[in-house]
């Protein structure tokens, strides 16, 4: 038997208090986290990607590089970029974030990593 949203939504304006909502709330975060899990399964470390157009700060976007290793709960990855993208975030004029010096050829951005849901593997 198959329950609808509207069910659901019914379902939920019924709970008597915040602490079910709560409970609703968190089995909610646990299935959208294993739903993340199968749909990014293939970003792994050593895949090429390229970031998608929903990642911010904007002058990340498009850029290509290396997924390098996810963190503990697998919502991030590392990511080094490859020798041209680097050249494009040194010289891009909106970048305040990262320094880039002149003799790297690929810089590996700095901080808790890129969302897994902002990267798209690219073809071999």
């Amino acid at each position: 038997m198959s329950v609808t949203i509207d069910e659901v939504r019914g379902f939920i304006r019924q709970l008597p208090d915040a602490a079910a909502l709560a409970q609703v709330q968190e089995a909610a975060a646990k299935r959208l986290g294993e739903l993340d899990r199968v749909a990014y399964a293939g970003i792994v470390s050593g895949r090429r990607a390229r970031n998608n157009d929903s990642l911010r700060p904007a002058f990340l976007r498009r850029l290509t590089g290396t997924v390098q290793e996810r963190n503990r709960t697998g919502s991030r990855a590392g990511f080094l970029l490859d020798k041209e993208s680097t050249r494009i975030l040194r010289t891009d004029p909106r970048n305040n974030r990262y320094r880039v010096p002149e003799d790297t050829r690929r810089f590996r951005l700095q901080g808790s990593g890129i969302p897994v849901s902002c990267l798209v593997e690219l073809e071999v």
